[in-house]
């Protein structure tokens, strides 16, 4: 079955409460943070202070993902602020393993992801420790960038890995998501998407979600 997870990127920061209830109400299981910090991508978001302030208002699944050099140094904070899953990058660390266990002694789930021309294969030795797979298909650093297909052999690769490890593994897919496009990750493995600016951006933003999920 297919989960939603809007880009709290995209959303309205003046109504962010009344925006994460709206796409919840209408069938979003996972809100997605992106969280940056200007030195492993070219921007900077939010932080464990935000994460925390909105948690008070919503019990969706906070799907926090980090996009931060050596992201070992804020497991513990993102953690204690309300995540539920956290997903950092192999290119940003070389310890991987030691991230992940940090992760799963907050006793939340742990993901790993990968840039569109990174090979997913290099991640594929972790999945036996990993609950989420993460394809970048698109550059990671800013909202609304177009979809790239060429992230797609990626997609296909841990697709095929995780199926052989026969554990059930979220395989998640981020980058210029949109309801024309999300079949062709669907059709290829993907059972989380992330969509931004084709969520938050949408005129009826209700209704999107609920056809995004048909």
């Amino acid at each position: 079955m297919i989960k939603l997870a809007p880009s709290v990127l995209a959303a309205d920061f003046s109504c962010l409460g009344e925006e994460i209830k709206k796409v919840h109400e209408n069938g979003a299981e996972y809100l997605h943070l992106d969280v940056m910090d200007g030195m492993f991508v070219p921007n900077i978001s939010m932080g464990p202070g935000m994460i925390a302030s909105i948690r008070k208002v919503s019990d969706i699944v906070f799907d926090v993902h980090l996009m931060i050099q050596d992201p070992i140094r804020y497991i513990d904070d993102f953690a204690k602020a309300g995540a539920d899953i956290i997903t950092f990058h192999y290119e940003a660390c070389d310890n991987h393993r030691e991230v992940i266990e940090k992760i799963h002694s907050h006793g939340i789930r742990a993901g790993m992801s990968v840039k569109p021309y990174t090979d997913a294969n290099l991640m594929v030795p972790f999945l036996d420790e990993l609950e989420l797979a993460l394809v970048m298909t698109v550059q990671p650093g800013f909202g609304g960038q177009k979809f790239m297909l060429e992230a797609m052999p990626n997609l296909e690769k841990l697709n095929a890995a995780i199926k052989a490890s026969g554990r059930e593994i979220d395989l998640e897919v981020d980058g210029g998501i949109n309801l024309e496009n999300a079949h062709i990750v669907k059709e290829r493995g993907a059972n989380v998407l992330v969509a931004g600016s084709a969520v938050f951006g949408a005129k009826d933003v209700a209704a999107t979600v609920r056809e995004f999920l048909k």
